[in-house]
């Protein structure tokens, strides 16, 4: 493919819908500099109740769309969408700095030796080898507890992050599954960091909350640099939100998202 990467153009970042703006977030405070393009697929949210096949299918079409926009990078910011579809696109799209997002589990394992960690995230990333294979890797250390999140997903979306029928759905949520007493959360998708502060209330306050955001930015900044691809203009970068099915309605609560977090 005849494709060449400049350091002016955009990075770009895809989600399902609206949740990989919490990673937009983290991209733009650690690289300031860059213009970002950010597409939400929401003619086909959300991703984490698909078949693998069917996600990696959707973020083949996120990805020719993106290179037609002409981008020099392209984050998923999306972990179902990571666990399906990251290892094909790299090899494909060779060329390519393709950035995945990671559930920051060693981290809240690491922070204390023998605990229990809550691992919420969406029924396909847990269902996938990945996580799998990550878990029982780490299964001498701590107690990994998965809890998948039907329906977490679609409050984000609609722009709810702290509202009573939240609180409510996920304190019943998480009591009615976890019996045990948490020493930390890991917040295995994109969407779930707008609810932290409700985890938070509920799991309490001393117990520490990870998202793999900020390694993500680090990772995006790291391949940037090595390419020398990293835009080192001074100014506030650019961006841009777009996507399948999007309206003003949208929009606004991609503004209200990106100004509350």
């Amino acid at each position: 493919m005849n494709y060449t990467l400049e350091q002016n153009m955009p990075v770009a970042v895809f989600d399902s819908g609206l949740g990989g703006l919490s990673t937009l977030i983290e991209l733009r405070k650690l690289m300031p500099g860059e213009d970002f393009l950010y597409y939400g697929d929401f003619a086909n949210s959300p991703y984490g109740t698909k078949s693998a096949e069917e996600v990696k299918r959707l973020a083949f079409e996120c990805v020719k769309y993106l290179l037609s926009r002409k981008v020099k990078a392209i984050v998923i910011a999306c972990n179902t969408a990571t666990s399906a579809a990251a290892g094909s696109l790299r090899e494909c799209y060779d060329f390519l700095p393709i950035i995945g997002a990671e559930p920051a589990i060693k981290p809240a394992v690491l922070y204390k030796s023998g605990s229990n960690v809550l691992v919420m995230a969406t029924s396909m990333t847990l269902a996938e080898e990945k996580f799998k294979t990550l878990s029982q890797s780490l299964k001498d250390k701590a107690n990994i507890i998965p809890l998948p999140c039907p329906g977490l997903v679609e409050f984000v979306e609609r722009g709810d992050t702290d509202s009573p029928e939240l609180c409510s759905f996920l304190k019943e949520h998480i009591e009615k599954n976890i019996r045990v007493k948490i020493d930390s959360v890991v917040l295995g998708c994109t969407h779930y960091p707008f609810v932290a502060n409700v985890v938070s209330k509920i799991v309490g306050r001393d117990v520490p909350i990870f998202d793999g955001n900020k390694g993500i930015a680090k990772e995006c900044k790291r391949r940037l640099e090595a390419l020398s691809l990293l835009n080192l203009q001074s100014a506030l970068g650019k961006v841009e939100i777009t996507g399948n099915q999007i309206d003003d309605k949208k929009i606004k609560i991609a503004e209200k998202l990106m100004e509350n977090k």
